[in-house]
């Protein structure tokens, strides 16, 4: 329930559901999941883009939604994005009045179930690049180690609804980069190891949305003697084209990179300095870092939209680190922290002496 008491924008940090208001309003919103409301026949026309809301105006004027999507790659066309409205247990689709980076803008929306649909190509019916996350986790009460690997959209009610269940099951939290470049949807991709492992169900893993509230796929990783380090590396099924490739370390005798963002405290002011034009060129997962500038406060949702509006790339990259860099040494700091969690090995490859 969200209690808006002006006129404003309004963004809620859990959901990421955004609200435009000319008057004080109440509204309550809450998860529904997709398979409950997609038929089959639809889901071979449909691929769901972000999670699906629920959403009831209690009182007052709502003028603008905007419901957040997944993150996709650039160039992507964004004529196939829908948004589909379920009441009585039928679907109708509306074109939003835009698209923005992250999300669809709704104006003057009408209230049922909500949320984003892409549309597939009948070409291609793999043709929808996301930007994607690797997430794993260490059970603390298995004897021997072992770990969950899941492979999800770079959505942050999905990674949510994983860190809650992981919690239940008593399990920590690995960080480590997500992949090198966008996956796509219907694809699946190979899980390996360089030490002597077990991968169970299967070392496959689909690429796909599933709804915060239902459960996601992941493997389990069983090591029996962990080495002092292991790689894990996940390929492309169709090419064998590597996508993504992490290194566990058991800590002893070893400079993992949890110990290297220890020892990097206060450096950023520094490295933004003697790295900017590189930075501009070279820094990727965009979303995933403005996610984590949300979350420490050093952007707001204006200041991210301003980002994410231009036109390429690297001008986005240059309007973030300048925009960083007007807020002073501790947004700075920030950044060059939340690089060591999104991409410690282009950190590291920066600091390399010239």
């Amino acid at each position: 329930r969200a209690d808006l008491p002006c006129a404003g924008i309004f963004r809620c940090a859990i959901t990421g559901l955004s609200f435009k208001v000319n008057s004080a309003v109440t509204i309550t919103y809450r998860y529904d999941s997709w398979t409950t409301h997609l038929s089959k026949a639809d889901q071979e026309t449909w691929v769901p883009a972000g999670p699906l809301f629920h959403i009831e105006r209690v009182l007052g004027r709502l003028n603008r939604t905007l419901l957040p999507f997944l993150s996709v790659a650039e160039d992507v066309n964004t004529s196939l994005c829908s948004i589909a409205h379920f009441k009585s247990g039928e679907m109708s689709l509306e074109r939003p009045t835009r698209v923005n980076a992250f999300s669809a803008v709704l104006e003057n929306p009408s209230f049922s179930l909500l949320g984003v649909l892409w549309r597939r190509l009948r070409s291609a019916l793999n043709s929808l690049p996301m930007h994607s996350l690797v997430l794993i986790f260490q059970q603390l009460s298995a004897a021997n180690t072992t770990l969950h690997l899941y492979l999800i959209p770079d959505d942050n009610s999905v990674r949510q609804a994983i860190e809650q269940q992981e919690m239940k099951w008593n399990s920590k939290f690995i960080p480590k980069p997500p992949p090198f470049r966008p996956l796509f949807f219907g694809c699946s991709y190979q899980v390996t190891t360089t030490k002597s492992s077990e991968i169970t169900p299967e070392s496959r893993l689909p690429f796909c949305y599933k709804s915060p509230k239902e459960q996601q796929l992941f493997v389990e990783i069983y090591i029996k003697n962990m080495a002092e380090e292991v790689g894990l590396h996940m390929t492309d099924t169709r090419s064998g084209t590597e996508v993504w490739r992490a290194l566990l370390t058991t800590g002893r005798n070893s400079r993992s990179i949890e110990g290297l963002v220890r020892l990097s405290k206060s450096r950023g002011a520094a490295f933004l300095k003697k790295n900017k034009t590189r930075l501009c060129s070279r820094m990727g997962q965009l979303s995933t870092i403005l996610l984590y500038l949300r979350e420490a406060n050093v952007v707001n949702s204006d200041e991210e939209e301003e980002v994410q509006g231009q036109d390429t790339s690297k001008k986005k990259n240059q309007a973030l680190v300048e925009l960083v860099e007007k807020k002073g040494l501790e947004a700075k700091e920030q950044l060059y922290q939340i690089l060591w969690k999104t991409d410690p090995y282009l950190v590291m490859d920066l600091e390399k002496p010239c």
